[in-house]
């Protein structure tokens, strides 16, 4: 009784609404677990049957496992979602959901490189084909601010670089142009002209960056590339993919670039979610301040 409507929600959210897999994959883990409470603690046979009180239940059990904040919103966010399918396919007469508070998110402030660590990040010599495609591979990130998801499966005719331009598709499939600078588009440049077809080999392949065996990069891949070359670089900062995101966002907008502008390349639907870069700027501000005026 349980599962039937949970699964044409899934249907729903992958057809009607388009979401990208990875944020299926969210939902379908956050509802799984959701529902194992509901049938296995609470003991209830219908979604008609479950109450308020049995979603506050799993709330609590989710915090006293030592859940986050974010986590546990993100739950609540996948639950009022479903409920309100429910009610909406007339699957339930009332939304078990309403009324459910949101715990305040613990807003992190995302790690960024200096641009300086940037310059040490991307100073990349070698001229081996791997070395050449990691080079076009950071330039072009720090360059974009694209995420790790989009730029391994960039194709190379997304890539417009004489218009200076990349074509990109991001969450829900959504396409977005973002612009690239000179440096980037020398170092890709360099990567099609010299390491590319060394790497591609026999099997023809449309992914832009590919691994050393000529086959699309994973997400894994990519860390581990970057975690080396960071190392080599002499950088102690705990670094992610999403560094050079959050380093491309802080350092366009510490450069006086437009807030909607960085909204817009990053793909954030909700301007909100790009003003956690504002604060980033004013912090680094405070530390330079600190840090350099004699009576600070």
């Amino acid at each position: 009784m349980l599962n039937h409507p949970l699964e044409d929600y899934f249907h729903f959210l992958q057809i009607e609404k388009g979401l990208s897999d990875n944020t299926l994959k969210s939902y379908k883990r956050d509802l799984r677990d959701y529902k194992l409470y509901i049938e296995k603690v609470a003991q209830k046979s219908s979604w008609e049957s479950v109450g308020r009180n049995d979603i506050i239940g799993f709330l609590y059990m989710l915090k006293d496992s030592g859940k986050s904040s974010a986590t546990i919103s993100r739950h609540i966010s996948s639950i009022r979602s479903f409920h309100q399918f429910l009610v909406r396919e007339q699957l339930v007469q009332q939304d078990a959901s309403l009324h459910i508070e949101t715990p305040r998110k613990e807003r992190k402030l995302p790690d960024v490189l200096s641009q300086k660590e940037i310059e040490s990040l991307l100073a990349i010599h070698e001229n081996s084909p791997l070395a050449i495609r990691n080079k076009a591979m950071l330039e072009l990130m720090y360059a974009t601010g694209l995420r790790v998801s989009e730029i391994i499966t960039l194709k190379v005719s997304d890539l417009h670089l004489t218009m200076g331009f990349v074509q990109c598709f991001g969450k829900g499939s959504k396409e977005r142009i973002v612009p690239i600078g000179d440096v980037a588009i020398k170092a890709v440049e360099d990567y099609l002209q010299q390491a590319r077809n060394q790497l591609v080999k026999q099997n023809a392949n449309h992914v832009l960056f590919v691994n050393q065996h000529g086959r699309p990069l994973s997400r894994q891949g990519f860390w581990k590339i970057l975690k080396k070359i960071a190392l080599d670089a002499g950088i102690s900062k705990k670094i992610t993919p999403h560094t050079l995101r959050h380093s491309f966002a802080t350092h366009l907008l510490e450069n006086g670039a437009d807030l909607r502008i960085v909204q817009e390349m990053l793909g954030h639907e909700d301007i909100s979610t790009t003003q956690i870069y504002t604060h980033v700027t004013k912090t680094r501000l405070k530390d330079m301040y600190k840090t350099y005026h004699p009576r600070a």
